[in-house]
């Protein structure tokens, strides 16, 4: 059995699409690109798809991840090409990786986060974020299905920036773009959980719903504090060796 994982965004108005949605597009996709795929054993049998820490209704995402279980070997960048061709704009394979190391929903450790914020200056949301950053908690609230939870939403955010951006010049509205890197911890915080805190601590309310875009998810270097390519391990384990490579070419000078 193979394994592929696949990296796939969500853009434009795709972003409204919720989870159930994108699974029953891709199964779809699955079926019009003839991939034989394996399949789960019951009464009802499902295609072998794992998805992994999928994006909230209503997000933008450059970066979210799943895998797929193949019972016939097939080259990941055909297939890539593929199940792209057989999806809507909007939700695009990006790319296609033979999984080589186990643990991929271990891997994706943090995600980077955009927030634009129309309607909002620059100087309040760097004031706001400061205002966050110098917090040792902020307490906010989320209604689950449990009732309000309320939950600290400091703590696992690794960094938050106020940026510049071509709308703060003059003779434009306002815009304050937000770059946020977020740990995944439990309970999980989310972009609209740290609005809701530098709300909070800040008084910040967008005039507008605030565009949120998740740019990448992967392992968190706490040293340099990134977020770095969750499928490299798989990448790098496919590529040959040094070694490897030098041995056919040294048996071709012998020769």
């Amino acid at each position: 059995m193979q394994r592929i994982r696949l990296r796939y965004t969500k853009r434009g108005r795709l972003r409204f699409t919720s989870h159930r949605d994108f699974q029953r597009a891709f199964e779809r996709a699955l079926r019009r690109a003839e991939v034989p795929m394996a399949y789960s054993a019951g009464f009802t049998p499902h295609p072998k798809v794992s998805y992994a820490n999928a994006a909230p209704t209503g997000t933008g995402s450059e970066a979210e991840y799943l895998e797929i279980a193949l019972t016939e070997k097939r080259d990941p960048a055909q297939l890539r090409v593929l199940l792209d061709e057989s999806l809507p704009d909007g939700l695009d394979i990006t790319e296609a990786v033979e999984a080589r190391i186990s643990g991929l929903a271990d891997r994706l450790q943090a995600s980077v986060w955009e927030l634009r914020l129309d309607g909002v200056e620059l100087a309040q949301a760097q004031a706001a974020v400061k205002a966050f950053l110098d917090a040792e908690t902020v307490e906010v609230g989320r209604l689950t299905k449990n009732g309000m939870r309320t939950f600290d939403a400091r703590g696992a955010v690794a960094d938050l920036q106020a940026l510049e951006t071509r709308a703060d010049r003059p003779g434009t509205e306002p815009c304050a773009i937000l770059r946020l890197v977020v740990r995944h911890a439990s309970p999980a915080v989310r972009p609209d959980d740290v609005l809701s805190g530098l709300r909070a601590v800040a008084d910040l309310v967008p005039p507008v719903p605030a565009a949120v875009t998740r740019l990448a998810q992967g392992p968190f270097d706490e040293e340099s504090g990134t977020v770095t390519d969750p499928l490299a391990p798989d990448r790098e384990a496919a590529a040959p060796s040094t070694q490897e490579d030098a041995e056919p070419t040294a048996a071709a000078a012998q020769g």
